[in-house]
Parts: structure tokens; C-alpha cells; sequence
């Protein structure tokens, strides 16, 4: 795009201070994440040869405070957007190399936070005269590992290989996806009420007790319920499915119900919301684990430290066992896909307690052959470098973006959703095809 006469000799400067060019250097890509109340900016650079491993040269995150309430606040997680990323950006632009590329998350998101990041890259974009392209958040989740993967190895041979599975489970979104291409991800099932995420989340703040309520509260939850780590803690996996949807009794007589075993245990879908509300009324003491309505004369505090121990681990184990229960539906049900790897992703996949469950129960049903991929915990959580990576994989093969694009709140990724997947929305162009 020509920039206007007037100010190319501001540009000039700019790119001469900023983004000085090296005789000889790969690919580098300036990226920026705001779907939610992450601000992140990072750099990233890929050989040319794709010989040697992907290069970091920026990645920092600024998450809003929002302490002061009990889930994330739209307005102040837009506020943090605006006072955070620009500084952030100084900072990238003046620890990196020259640029080829900026990025930013498309969608989907919250519209708001999301047009901050959008419409900063697009400035970047117009400033230094490189190309843009506005990336889809949940793609670039699922293709996490492929980064890690390059930028332990070399980015000419990726791994995982396609097809893979991929689980992405965070505090918006539960689903898994059948991944047998760049844009090619078709959704097996997803959930039909409130994310895995949410349903942890709002787990602990009915179980914790005050002092160990603490933000993000999945891992506060985490660390409650197992304060000695996991390695530990005596799960055994069920090696059938019908040891899977069975109520297991704790020694306080009570158990939780596996999401949706009684009526449609087969059902590609997930459902969290029941299993909250048991926990919920449980500690509420309404009812017993079980439904059965208590002596309203009883309160909470009865609970004690012992018992909400065991409901925060029990919470844990049945929503994680659910979310693998459809993997094997899928793998039993489909033996000519040939998975060889299941990908997790998404804030949920650093809790290491459902990295301990998904091994061992593809272990006990005779999956030793599939591997589990999980980011490392920082990677796991919204950051801009997964956008950086997913940017590179859709530059490499072809695909551009026009200046015009604007924030998507709702976006999915499977080609035959009613919006198209990933390359629905106007602005995609493929040089290769």
C-alpha cells in the first residue's frame, strides 16, 4: 500500500530507529493478543532455511487486575488493553530486529478489547510498511505445540503431524477438534452450556475457604486440592467405560454424578453445568452431593477442611474424565483416522492434575501409542506468541489479509460451520492457490 507523501518521511525515521534490517535474518513477525484481559505482545523470527530453531526475541504479558470482582470485568480488562499495549509494543519494537509481518488476534473475543489489539497492528502495519494479518485465537491455541516444537527443533519438520486431536478447554470454550490441516478443524464435540473453565472456576469459589481463595482460581483449586502436587495423589483411571460413568462414594457417603451419564452417555457433547450446581449446593448445604435436601439449620462452615479437600479433587476428576470421555468415543468410533497425538490447549490444559488424568486413562484404555501434547503452563494461558507462530504457519502457506477486517466476538474454525470456519470472514486471500 502507498503511504500518503506527506508523512513517508516520518515513517523513514521511524523504520531507520526502530527496524533496522541485518544482511542476513529470517522471517519476523510482531504479533499482539487482546481477545480477553491479556495483553500481550511478542516477536517471534523463523529462519529462512527452517533449519534452525524459532527464534523469541519479545514476549511479555500484562493481565488486568480484576481482584476486585469475581470474574473478569469487560470494562477494566479494556482499560488495561488501552494504558498496557502501546508501552508493550515500544518495548518489542526496540528489542527486535527489522519486521515482516504484524499480526494480531481477529477473533473471537470480546469486540471491544479485541479492536485495540486489530486496530494497532493495522497502524504498525500502515507505519512500517509490512503486511498484516488478523489471526484466529483458537487456531493459534491449537497450534501451540507445533510452536514449542520449532522452537525446540527446526520449523522445516512440524510436530504433531496432522491429523491430530486437539481439546481446547478454557474458561470460554470447551470442545474438541479433529485437526487434519492448517485451517482444516472440525469440531467432534463441543459443550452445550458452560465451559470446563468456568465450571472450575466458580468450583472454587464454592469450595475454597477464604484464605485459599485467590486469582486465577482454577489454580487455586488446583493447589487446594492437591497441596503436595500430583504425582501422588492415587488416581486410577477407569479401564472401561462403564467404570467411567459410575457415581464414585467418598468415605462422607456422597459422590458426583458424571456429566451426562445417565441419559445420553454417548452424546458427542459436553455439559459442566450440572456438575457445578451439585458442587454448588452441596457447599451451600441446600442439598447432599446427591440431591437430598439437608436440615436447612446446617450451614457451610460444617463442611470441613478434610471434606472440601475431597470435593475439590473429586470436582477435578469427574470434569476431567468427561473431557477425555469423548476422545474415546471418537477413537473407538473412528479407528481409520489414525491419531497419533491429542493436543491440549487453552487456559485449563496447565492444571497438571488433568495432564495426570487424560495420560493415564489413554494408558488404560490401550492408547499408549497416542501422544499428549501440552504447551509448557506459560504458553497454555492467551499470549501472543502462539498469534506470532500461527501468523508464520498462514504466511507460509499462502495466506494474506486485507487492511478492512474488523473484530469477530463469534468465530469458529470448522470449514463447514455457517460462517465459513477460519477463512469465512471477507479479508482472506491465498497467493498459492
Amino acid at each position: 500500500m502507498t503511504l500518503p507523501l506527506l508523512h513517508r518521511s516520518a515513517t523513514r525515521s521511524f523504520r531507520l530507529q526502530h527496524v533496522r534490517r541485518p544482511t542476513a535474518r529470517g522471517f519476523v513477525v510482531l504479533a499482539i493478543e487482546t481477545s480477553c484481559d491479556d495483553t500481550s505482545v511478542a516477536v517471534a523470527e523463523q529462519d529462512s532455511t527452517g533449519q534452525h530453531p524459532v527464534k523469541v526475541h519479545f514476549h511479555e504479558k500484562i493481565t488486568a487486575n480484576n481482584d476486585a470482582y469475581t470474574g473478569i470485568h469487560p470494562l477494566v480488562a479494556l482499560q488495561s488493553h488501552q494504558t498496557t499495549l502501546a508501552p508493550l509494543v515500544r518495548k518489542a519494537l526496540r528489542s527486535s530486529p527489522s519486521l515482516d509481518l504484524v499480526a494480531a488476534t481477529r477473533g473471537p473475543g470480546m469486540r471491544s478489547n479485541l479492536a485495540v489489539g486489530l486496530d494497532t497492528a493495522k497502524g504498525l502495519s500502515l507505519g512500517l510498511g509490512v503486511p498484516f494479518l488478523g489471526i484466529h485465537h483458537m487456531q493459534a491455541h491449537a497450534l501451540t505445540p507445533r510452536l514449542v516444537n520449532a522452537m525446540k527443533n527446526n520449523s522445516s519438520s512440524l510436530k504433531p503431524e496432522f491429523p491430530f486431536l486437539t481439546v481446547l478447554a478454557s474458561g470460554g470454550h470447551s470442545m474438541l477438534i479433529k485437526s487434519t490441516g492448517l485451517v482444516e478443524h472440525s469440531i467432534l464435540a463441543e459443550t452445550q452450556d458452560i465451559a470446563l473453565g468456568d465450571c472450575v472456576d466458580k468450583s472454587a469459589r464454592a469450595i475454597l475457604p477464604q484464605e485459599a481463595l485467590k486469582m486465577p482460581y482454577g489454580k487455586a483449586l488446583e493447589d487446594f486440592a492437591f497441596p503436595n502436587g500430583v504425582q501422588d495423589c492415587g488416581y486410577i483411571a477407569p479401564a472401561r467405560r462403564q467404570e467411567e460413568l459410575e457415581r464414585r462414594r467418598t468415605k462422607w457417603g456422597w459422590g458426583l454424578g458424571p456429566p451426562l451419564a445417565e441419559k445420553t452417555p454417548r452424546r458427542m457433547a459436553y455439559s459442566f453445568a450440572g456438575l457445578l450446581s451439585s458442587v454448588q449446593r452441596f457447599m451451600a448445604r441446600k442439598v447432599d452431593a446427591e440431591g437430598t435436601l439437608l436440615d436447612e439449620s446446617r450451614s457451610p462452615e460444617d463442611v470441613s477442611l478434610e471434606e472440601r479437600q475431597e470435593m475439590a479433587r473429586e470436582v477435578q476428576r469427574v470434569a476431567f474424565e468427561h473431557l477425555a470421555s469423548r476422545i474415546f468415543l471418537h477413537l473407538s468410533s473412528s479407528p481409520a483416522d489414525k491419531i497419533q497425538a491429542v493436543v491440549v490447549s487453552g487456559g485449563v490444559a496447565s492444571n497438571s492434575y488433568l495432564r495426570h488424568v487424560l495420560r493415564a486413562m489413554l494408558d488404560a484404555r490401550g492408547y499408549q501409542h497416542i501422544a499428549v501434547e501440552f504447551p509448557p503452563i506459560h504458553l497454555c494461558t492467551d499470549n501472543a506468541l502462539m498469534i506470532a507462530w500461527a501468523a508464520i504457519e498462514m504466511w507460509n502457506a499462502g495466506y494474506r489479509c486485507s487492511l478492512d477486517v474488523e473484530p469477530i466476538r463469534k468465530w469458529s474454525m470448522d470449514p463447514s460451520a455457517d460462517d465459513g470456519g477460519i477463512l469465512g470472514p471477507h479479508g482472506w486471500t491465498n497467493l498459492l492457490r
